[in-house]
């Protein structure tokens, strides 16, 4: 089995739970950001998805120094109606 098979889950606490990488956007309008490539553990077993402290460190320190970090690009906008 490869390390990404053998993750346990912190919720049920069984092996399997696997990384996927997803994107969040954060805040509206003119302070609108998207952050790409984090990492979400989701483990098969219980149905939970889950962020690690790390991560979520990581994330604030992102949004934090977001000029540093931060690359424009035009984005479609659609609303839910």
């Amino acid at each position: 089995m490869n390390e990404i098979n053998q993750l346990v889950c912190d919720i049920c606490g069984k092996a399997g739970a696997r990384i996927r990488h997803v994107s969040r956007s954060y805040g509206k309008g003119k302070d609108l950001l998207v952050i790409e490539n984090i990492p979400v553990i989701s483990c098969p077993h219980c149905g939970e998805s889950y962020l690690t402290a790390e991560t979520l460190h990581e994330l604030e320190r992102i949004k934090l120094h977001r000029k540093g970090f931060a690359v424009e690009r035009p984005v479609a906008v659609a609303e839910f109606a």
